[in-house]
């Protein structure tokens, strides 16, 4: 296994969860927020899952672009969709990843680092905010979730 499987896999192992996390949801409470001004649950799956497709085609392409808008979404069947496309398309796009692609410098918010960098920025924010999901689902009232990451033969 090279460098950029390990970090693949390390990677699926806290966004499985988080797909998860969305089925413990119904659609009841998609809309659910725990105060005023915060996301609501399903907002909070889809940031998860464009922040990391943002962070990752900022070290593929050099370059910031912002995340794209998801809001095309009824159910949390929707969401779950959206939360795997995204999967599957941020995988492709790290297992693409090259050695320039990690060792070189790119800026995001005025600040300069190299690829490898922002990825690890990148799984740290997924993982943050995956903590938040768990929050969210517990005080929706859900009993039972799941271990905060897989294990390696759950992959």
């Amino acid at each position: 296994m090279d460098a950029m499987d390990e970090v693949v896999e390390g990677w699926l192992k806290h966004r499985l969860v988080v797909h998860d996390l969305i089925k413990l949801v119904d659609d009841e409470n998609m809309d659910f927020k725990p105060w005023d001004n915060a996301v609501t649950v399903s907002e909070l799956a889809i940031h998860i899952a464009t922040s990391m497709d943002m962070f990752v085609k900022l070290v593929k392409d050099g370059e910031f672009t912002p995340p794209k808008t998801e809001k095309d979404y009824q159910s949390m069947e929707d969401v779950h969709d959206i939360v795997t496309k995204y999967t599957a398309k941020t995988k492709r796009d790290l297992k693409s990843l090259s050695k320039s692609h990690i060792t070189t410098e790119v800026e995001f918010n005025k600040d300069k680092a190299p690829g490898s960098f922002w990825l690890s920025n990148a799984i740290d924010h997924e993982i943050h905010h995956k903590g938040q999901l768990f929050t969210y689902v517990r005080i929706i009232g859900a009993k039972e979730v799941p271990f905060f990451m897989k294990h390696p033969s759950q992959l």
